[in-house]
């Protein structure tokens, strides 16, 4: 039975519920007036119900589509402005124990090199990283007790917040690891982190066991009850997400957002993140054996309806996606976005040997930090690399009241323009340095508290002084 305040995975996911809402949104595609009437819903900013947004997933009707994304890019303005927080992946390890068949890192493939950072290997790619302008990182590593334990990870955290290099500074680590335990999200919150990540994969519960034949990933309840247990550890800002192309996409939609209802439900504040990957090619893993893949249409119309169903949630997207295709969703509502990633463990200090690649999937936008700052501030995008919020403790049901009060352009705006000056200083090529400065002038009088303005200016001037580490 359906029961989005259940604590019991196939409860809150309900199968039944899921088929019964694909049927309603089917039978429903083509009934202009109901499609009218959730898209005025969808106005009011308040979010839509996994069932009405699936109704407007199976409108194929070209003018509809448009309002829709029309209404995505008005949302992402309203309640994220301009800006584009960067970070990137850090592989830590790709030990697992999981016998997951999308995924090269699984324990029959033995000819991947398999890798584990030591600290000082640790040390090296972080610098390389900060050398690059980072400050915030996603930390990855497979599932391995033995290889990849909590200590290991929490050691990990404790070594990347540590290193201090010329005016270079990791300020916020966000971990996707496997589903743990309270006791080890608790580890985690105390060691700093920012964002637990998470990805479903799919929520189709039959094609999940399938899909992960063995391992302790292969139990559907614990890993979809993750977030719930992080929660309990004290994690307030955790991150969904589905491979897209495992299942299908309208299923994997209707899942996705009953997950982010359920998070409300329960625990009073949504998913602070949803990231969309789609599968891609890897060492021993061809993309086209799955044959659920989403087009580029269906994908940015997906990114569109996450944004209007979940209008506070922040969007990610990863160099899993090209150049172009990162353009097209980027005004949809995506609102942080990986750059100059390396999805093999090491890689950033030093380049891998093509023979001896340990990456998890094909990276397919290659560019440089500065190359995708440059063209970011081409588009009239505000390259962020604030980590204020979580350093602040406005995460969970305090972020969102801040996003939600639409406060965010006094906060996160300035914010945003005196970390890309940091950058700009720091690391900035001289062309892009020069177009940044012309942004930021331009963007200083869209904040529109006059005092936040001035003290922004005021940090701006410190900031070309030498000054660092300004934040709302």
């Amino acid at each position: 039975m359906y029961n989005p305040k259940s604590l019991k995975a196939e409860e809150f996911i309900n199968h039944e519920e899921i088929l019964d809402t694909l049927a309603y949104a089917e039978s429903n595609k083509d009934n202009y007036e109901l499609i009218h009437s959730i898209i005025e819903k969808a106005k009011e900013r308040k979010g839509l119900s996994h069932r009405d947004a699936s109704v407007l997933l199976a409108c194929d009707n070209e003018e509809i589509i448009q309002e829709m994304y029309d209404l995505a890019e008005q949302f992402k303005k309203d309640f994220y402005g301009n800006r584009i927080v960067m970070f990137a992946p850090l592989y830590l390890s790709n030990y697992c124990v999981n016998g997951c068949v999308y995924c090269p890192y699984h324990m029959k493939n033995k000819h991947i090199p398999r890798k584990k950072l030591t600290q000082e290997e640790i040390k090296r790619e972080v610098i390389a990283l900060q050398d690059m302008g980072h400050k915030r990182l996603a930390i990855e590593a497979g599932e391995d007790p033995v290889n990849n334990p909590i200590e290991y990870i929490l050691e990990c955290i404790n070594t990347i917040y540590s290193i201090q290099h010329k005016n270079g500074a990791i300020r916020r680590v966000n971990v996707n690891i496997a589903a743990t335990t309270v006791e080890n999200y608790r580890k985690l919150k105390d060691a700093g982190i920012g964002t637990y990540i998470l990805f479903q994969e799919t929520y189709h519960k039959e094609s999940y066991e399938k899909l992960h034949p063995t391992g302790p990933k292969h139990n559907y309840a614990y890993h979809t009850e993750a977030m719930d247990r992080a929660m309990d550890g004290g994690i307030d800002d955790v991150g969904l997400g589905v491979l897209f192309g495992l299942e299908l996409y309208k299923y994997e939609f209707a899942g996705l957002l009953m997950h982010a209802e359920h998070l409300e439900a329960v625990h009073g504040v949504g998913p602070h993140t949803i990231s969309v990957p789609r599968i891609k090619r890897a060492d021993d893993i061809d993309p086209s054996t799955f044959d659920n893949g989403i087009s580029d249409e269906i994908f940015a119309k997906l990114c569109a309806l996450i944004r209007i169903s979940v209008p506070y949630t922040g969007m990610i997207i990863s160099t899993r996606e090209s150049k172009s295709v990162r353009e097209k969703v980027i005004r949809l509502g995506v609102s942080q976005i990986s750059g100059a990633s390396r999805t093999s463990v090491g890689g950033y200090a030093e380049a891998e040997p093509e023979d001896e690649s340990s990456a998890q999937f094909d990276v397919s936008d290659n560019r440089t930090l500065d190359e995708v700052v440059h063209w970011l501030m081409d588009m009239k995008y505000i390259p962020s690399f604030c980590t204020a919020c979580y350093r602040e403790g406005r995460t969970g049901d305090r972020f969102m009241a801040l996003c939600k009060s639409k406060q965010i352009q006094n906060c996160c705006h300035p914010n945003a323009l005196l970390t890309l000056k940091e950058y700009l200083m720091d690391y900035a090529s001289p062309d892009t340095k020069k177009l940044g400065e012309e942004l930021i002038e331009r963007e200083l009088e869209n904040i529109p508290n006059p005092k936040a303005r001035e003290v922004c200016i005021e940090n701006l001037k410190k900031i070309e002084e030498g000054q660092r580490d300004f934040r709302f």
